[in-house]
């Protein structure tokens, strides 16, 4: 074996030693294009220096998604842009933008100019101990165009997904006690059941001494945003489409979350051209990756109007209830939802239509009533 070839296999090994998230780890992956390296705490999903296509972070902050082979990259990067386009005036366009991380466009390196990458905000980049959550979101695990033995092959990985409309595709969780983080992949989430998926959701949410229940709280409004969008629009239709979660596991000093005064006292963030430079993250290296799209692994839903007399978590919680109980003291709820981020990501999937969305609408109602639920216990 070359040097050449060895470097490249020291580096895949340390990518993979940095996501088992294993005490004493080595140092991260070296620079690569222009400057860029591989995302160092990625949980699930395309891994750079791994898969073919995968995630980097730029030297200005941003995340680099690159763009999967046809027809998925270029219907991704299609929708971005017409999201995010100037000359937008589309009211639910504009509204969208609320719920997605912000485009810079696309890029490439000169030394491959072929290989053409997403330019994303990085939503974990604020955070001092990102603790981050996938979720797809839908019924269906295949998009209206998808083969018959690509939807029974999705059917098979996860039965239950029309029935409860959502699968935890990877998670990573922050332990006071150790210092440390606990991950959770794919396999974790496809074990959960009907009887399981409450308990399996709230480890998300566990410290390793306390339930955060202000987290989950913030979540609960954030979604209910999302999902107030989505009753209002019938133009679009996501098929493996995710929400990405992400809480600071730094403890607060108190009950209440940390101000913004105080928190500029736990870590520096400098701005160049109107990016953040820096995040002191976990081990002070590449700041938290922004997708944890999951290869292998997606989950949707179609456009036919779902029976939404199927599983129902415990208790009989209305949407009405629910964003009365996440929204008691108005002022508190916003200052605690700032302190959470939930973005919807992965647009490989998205269609025009002219009806509601309503398997990802069944999906987040769902997961409402079992975020809910432990709120509750």
């Amino acid at each position: 074996m070359d040097s050449s070839s060895s470097v490249a296999l020291q580096r895949r090994l340390e990518i993979r030693s940095d996501l088992s998230s294993s005490p004493g780890s080595g140092p991260g992956p070296g620079p690569r294009l222009n400057g860029c390296v591989p995302l160092s705490h990625q949980v699930a999903g395309h891994k750079y220096g791994v898969d073919k296509v995968g995630i980097l972070q730029h030297p200005d902050g941003t995340v680099l998604k690159q763009l999967q082979p046809p027809p998925r990259g270029p219907r991704e990067m299609q929708f971005y842009s017409m999201v995010y386009a100037e000359d937008c005036h589309d009211p639910c366009l504009l509204a969208l933008q609320h719920h997605l991380p912000k485009y810079y466009g696309t890029w490439s390196s000169p030394d491959s100019p072929t290989d053409l990458y997403l330019k994303l905000e990085d939503v974990t980049r604020r955070f001092q101990k990102p603790c981050i959550m996938d979720v797809k979101i839908g019924q269906r695990s295949y998009d209206p165009f998808a083969s018959q033995e690509k939807r029974e092959q999705q059917i098979r990985k996860y039965p239950l997904m029309e029935e409860i409309g959502f699968l935890v595709l990877g998670m990573r969780v922050y332990n006071v006690g150790s210092d440390s983080f606990d991950s959770y992949d794919q396999h974790y989430g496809r074990g959960l059941v009907k009887e399981t998926i409450k308990d399996g959701l709230s480890k998300f949410f566990f410290n390793g001494e306390v339930l955060r229940k202000d987290a989950i709280t913030a979540s609960i409004i954030k979604v209910q945003k999302i999902l107030r969008w989505f009753e209002s629009q019938s133009q679009l239709n996501f098929y493996a489409s995710s929400l990405l979660f992400v809480y600071d596991g730094f403890p607060p000093t108190s009950p209440r979350m940390l101000s913004p005064g105080e928190k500029t006292t736990t870590r520096t963030l400098q701005k160049s051209d109107g990016v953040l430079e820096y995040n002191n993250n976990i081990d002070q290296s590449l700041s938290t990756m922004y997708s944890l799209h999951k290869r292998g692994c997606t989950s949707s839903h179609h456009q036919a109007k779902q029976d939404n007399s199927k599983w129902q978590p415990n208790g009989n919680h209305s949407s009405n209830q629910l964003e009365a109980n996440g929204q008691d003291k108005p002022g508190e709820a916003d200052r605690a939802a700032s302190d959470v981020e939930v973005r919807m990501i992965d647009f490989a999937h998205v269609f025009p239509s002219e009806v509601q969305d309503h398997g990802y609408i069944y999906g987040l109602r769902n997961l409402l009533k079992v975020l809910q639920e432990i709120v509750e216990d």
